[in-house]
Parts: C-alpha cells; structure tokens; sequence
C-alpha cells in the first residue's frame, strides 16, 4: 500500500508542477495594437498597428449574428465603432476584454423601442477549454480560443478603437 501512496503522491506533484509554471497572462513586446477590426460576415478579427496587419482570429459571434444589437437579449453583435474599456481576468470564459457597448446611440435607439440595450459585450476564450464551441454561440459577445485570448489579452490596451463591421 505505501508503495502505491507513493507512485499516487508522485503524480500528483508532477501534475501540479507542470502547472505552477504556466500562466495566462503573456507578455507583448512587439508593435502597438492600435486598432480592432472585427468583420461579422466573414467571422475574422484582426489586429492593426495604424495600417500593417499584426494578426487575424477567426471568430463566434451571437447566436443571431445578422445585424446591429439594439436590444438586451437580441443574440447580436454590435456594430459601429466602440472602444476597449475595461478587462477581466477573472472571466468565465478565460479572459475577456470589455467594449464599450452601448454607446449614447445604442441607449437611445433600445429606449425608443421600450427596451434595455443590455451591455456586457466582451471579446473573449472560449466556455468550455476542452471542447469546440458551436459557431455563434455567444449572447453578443466576440469568442476566440483560449489560446488565441491569452494573446489579445497581452497585446490589446485598455482605450484601443474596435470597429465592428458587418
């Protein structure tokens, strides 16, 4: 029995420490992002620096990804120009970078219809690591690997414009 204790205990602490030196924030040294350009029709994002691409994803979107979200609930991705605000590192879906969704016009447009605009539009990995997800699946929001977020995560900056287009 000790010897299998033992064999068990061994394991565990290779398990574990594998483990202790990874992490999901990584480091970005490279060219400022300056610009998200996120194009719902061919369900790609890509990263600029002014005008030289630095990087593409492909991407899920809301279970209803044809047209502008104007109402909380409505399954779309906003489109127009927003800005990166805020992130999360504590995410249920990985990590997640805020949009700065709705905008005074967004607010108008779901108050003339009786509604709420919602909010909480994130880019960001994925809600469950060890399984594709569906193509969009997301109430609004930008979905990548979890992977792939742990790199937008490094290289996009709070403040940074995102253009979502159709």
């Amino acid at each position: 029995m000790r010897r299998r204790d033992l064999m068990i205990t061994t394991v565990a602490a290779m398990a574990l420490g594998g483990c202790a030196g990874s992490s999901k924030f990584r480091r970005y040294d490279g060219p400022e992002v300056t610009y998200v350009v996120v194009n719902k029709g061919q369900r790609r994002m890509h990263l600029l620096h002014h005008d030289a691409l630095l990087k593409s994803y492909d991407i899920n979107l809301g279970f209803a990804p044809i047209g502008h979200k104007q109402i909380e609930g409505d399954g779309k991705t906003p489109e127009g120009v927003y800005r990166i605000d805020r992130r999360n590192p504590n995410s249920q879906f990985h990590l997640s970078l805020g949009i700065s969704y709705p905008n005074v016009n967004d607010v108008a447009l779901a108050k003339a219809l009786g509604k709420s605009p919602g909010g909480d539009i994130f880019i960001h990995g994925q809600k469950n690591p060890f399984k594709r997800d569906d193509k969009d699946w997301t109430w609004g929001c930008i979905s990548v690997t979890n992977d792939e977020m742990e790199e937008i995560y490094a290289m996009v900056r709070d403040n940074t414009l995102i253009s979502l287009n159709a």
